[in-house]
């Protein structure tokens, strides 16, 4: 099974790939480097985004999407995630009736206290059928 910071790895490569580099620590060190105004990376450190032992953090990442010409969310996360996301809301916003949605933009439109009170007496309802 693989981890998060190997799924990272993967990503990386292939997106220099697709971006025309060669998948290697010394042009990944060269290119982000040039491209990175805080302390330089070195080759040892790279070597270790590209064989998934650590990913960077997100500053980093910006940097790397920004040179690879992919959204960030993309090189940290995968191109599934954001499909996920809209699968799951157009699931949500075809599931509830127009009561249910009027309910819910009434609670929005609650002050934070009365939210809070609302939300635990629906959160004891919840309990209370296990």
């Amino acid at each position: 099974m693989k981890n998060v910071k190997t799924e990272f790895a993967e990503r990386l490569q292939m997106a220099m790939l697709a971006a025309g580099y060669d998948p290697k620590p010394a042009v990944l060190e060269r290119e982000f480097n040039q491209r990175y105004y805080g302390k330089p990376m070195t080759l040892h450190g790279v070597r270790r985004w590209l064989l998934g032992q650590v990913t960077p953090p997100n500053d980093k990442i910006a940097v790397l999407a920004e040179w690879l010409k992919i959204p960030p969310h993309e090189l940290s996360f995968g191109a599934e995630l954001p499909k996920q996301i809209e699968q799951r809301r157009k699931e949500w916003e075809v599931s509830i009736s127009y009561q249910e949605r009027e309910v819910f933009e009434a609670f929005l439109n609650l002050p934070a206290e009365q939210k809070k009170i609302v939300r635990e007496v629906i959160l004891a309802f919840k309990r209370s059928l296990r």
